[in-house]
């Protein structure tokens, strides 16, 4: 089977630490049978080749010193703070159709379309160059549909049109697939991230809250306003009144500034790192150190939040008790008394009792970690998401075949 994955954005090097958790899924499905290939938009002109041994086919859209519009943030979060960056859509969507008719006219078994705001365009383009036999899977994220029906509601139609001319529709969590079927009522597949950092075989990892000393909470993420940090900043500052507590943040984004003035105006300083991007074995070493994995996601100005997680599965897969928002498709990853723990979101001083508790009965803590580790493997683990989604393909290609009974071969 031969599926081509249309997305936004795919690793520019080997080291590149951009959507790791895309590239685990490629590699499980190439482990069975899959012949994945990746369109994706190009990066000041970072050329066509091979990435982890998968074709890569990257598309120009501008000049190369402008070609940035992708990448280095999600596109509506990069419009929202640069509008002038608009000025590139119309040559993003021009090198994208010419690219994917392209790659249509070598027949994939399927196009699967990834953020189908406005790739959903591409994987039509490239179902006709196919002369209409390749199947088209749309996967939703959750981002794709707070743009358009916050920001840009006069997209509406293409949105409903996306959803409706697929041959099967992912989403990835609970909540996402209901907002899907809320704009056009058909059936939705859930099919999750999987983890993509997870612990190596020869990496021992003590236990949460093995060591004395200070509670080590972590925060993994782009610092972007949805993320909430700033409101574990002032949860620490509460918690730090009880008992000694510390916090390391892993990541980088434009909401920093915002951040680290929480953490003045909290007192909190001493307590907080900011670590910027990490290596993964770096990254590792820091998950299998910390008591506490935080996400403490908020809904955001422009209406998003967190349309999964994947950095709870990637602490439940060390063996972290995680504590998180009960926003968006996290509940998904978390059950209260069972996984982990929920909190509402935007209040830090319900953030700061529940790290409290967490804290003061670690075996309550490792119980819920052992089941939440149990869960991601039942649920979440990558070779899981993959095999769901070979189904969807079969799924796909069957119904291709029933609409068009000319596309079978």
């Amino acid at each position: 089977m031969k599926v081509l994955h249309v997305v936004t954005a795919f690793p520019r090097h080997e080291e590149d630490v951009i959507t790791p958790w895309l590239v685990e899924l490629l590699l499980a499905l190439r482990e069975r049978g899959v012949q994945p290939e990746v369109l994706a938009p190009s990066y000041r002109g970072e050329p066509t080749r091979r990435l982890h041994d998968i074709p890569v086919r990257r598309f120009r859209y501008a000049p190369q010193a402008l070609e940035t519009l992708t990448h280095d943030e999600t596109v509506p979060e990069r419009l929202a703070r640069k509008p002038v960056y608009a000025a590139l859509l119309p040559g993003y969507i021009a090198g994208g159709l010419v690219a994917a008719r392209r790659a249509g006219r070598s027949a994939p078994d399927v196009v699967h379309v990834h953020w189908p705001m406005p790739h959903a365009l591409f994987g039509a383009a490239a179902r006709r160059a196919s002369r209409g036999r390749t199947a088209l899977v749309c996967s939703y994220y959750s981002v794709e549909l707070n743009w358009v029906e916050k920001r840009e509601p006069w997209l509406m139609p293409l949105l409903r049109w996306s959803i409706r001319t697929a041959d099967a529709a992912t989403a990835i969590s609970t909540a996402t697939a209901a907002r899907v079927q809320g704009v056009w009522e058909r059936p939705v597949s859930i099919v999750p991230f999987g983890a993509a950092v997870e612990p190596s075989s020869d990496q021992p990892i003590a236990p949460p809250f093995a060591k004395d000393g200070p509670i080590r909470l972590l925060f993994v993420g782009r610092l972007v306003e949805r993320k909430g940090i700033e409101y574990l900043v002032r949860a620490l500052a509460r918690v730090a009144h009880v008992r000694p507590a510390t916090l390391t943040v892993v990541g980088e984004g434009e909401w920093e500034s915002e951040i680290r003035q929480a953490v003045e105006r909290s007192g909190m300083s001493s307590r907080v790192h900011f670590t910027g991007f990490v290596p993964k074995r770096e990254l590792t070493r820091l998950y299998g150190e910390c008591d506490l994995f935080v996400l403490p996601a908020v809904v955001d100005r422009k209406g998003d939040t967190e349309g999964l997680g994947v950095v709870l599965l990637e602490a439940l897969s060390f063996g972290r008790p995680v504590i998180a928002s009960d926003v968006g498709g996290i509940p998904d990853i978390v059950r209260p008394g069972e996984t982990g723990w929920l909190v509402k979101p935007g209040d830090p001083g319900a953030l700061a009792a529940t790290i409290l508790e967490a804290a003061r009965d670690p075996s309550e803590a490792r119980r819920r970690a052992a089941r939440g580790l149990k869960w991601v493997e039942e649920r979440f683990a990558v070779p899981r998401v993959a095999d769901s989604l070979i189904a969807c393909y079969k799924s796909a290609i069957e119904h291709r075949r029933s609409m068009h009974p000319g596309s079978a071969r």
